[in-house]
């Protein structure tokens, strides 16, 4: 019996301790540019210490972050989408110079609409982010614009 209970607290203080992390929150907004024309406006906050990748990366760095959106019949895209300026360092990990942002980034695609009725752009963001000793294998998440 005593075996079993040493088994049972040994097995809760292992997966009391294993962590899922989770260094970047997604949101998403919708701004009127014009009666016919919207932004897409995707926000990235980033927990201190870990730094996401721009769109824009060197062959042989890590995953650059990119967006989907699935098509419909009440939009179209205009460009592609956009990010702020970010900072350029020397990356200790990758050994190269590469952009990336640290605590918030906003990405901006732009719509032009064909369709006054409200709908929802759904999308997705593939990105990966690392701190100054690890990486996070690449992650994939679920957009959802609301369009009024």
């Amino acid at each position: 019996m005593q075996k079993l209970v040493l088994v049972l607290a040994l097995i809760t203080t292992f997966v009391g301790q294993a962590q899922i992390l989770e260094p970047v929150k997604w949101t998403t907004s919708v701004n009127k540019i014009s009666d016919s024309e919207y932004e897409l406006v995707a926000t990235a906050t980033i927990d201190a210490g870990w730094h996401l990748y721009s769109q824009d990366v060197p062959e042989d760095g890590p995953i650059p972050t990119s967006f989907s959106y699935q098509g419909n019949t009440n939009y179209l895209k205009k460009g592609n989408t956009s990010e702020e300026e970010g900072h350029t360092i020397d990356d200790p990990i990758f050994e190269m110079k590469i952009k990336y942002f640290e605590t918030k980034a906003d990405f901006k695609q732009r719509i032009k609409l064909k369709s006054k009725a409200p709908f929802v752009v759904n999308g997705s963001v593939e990105f990966m982010v690392c701190d100054n000793s690890r990486c996070l294998p690449p992650t994939e998440v679920d957009l959802k614009f609301n369009v009024k």
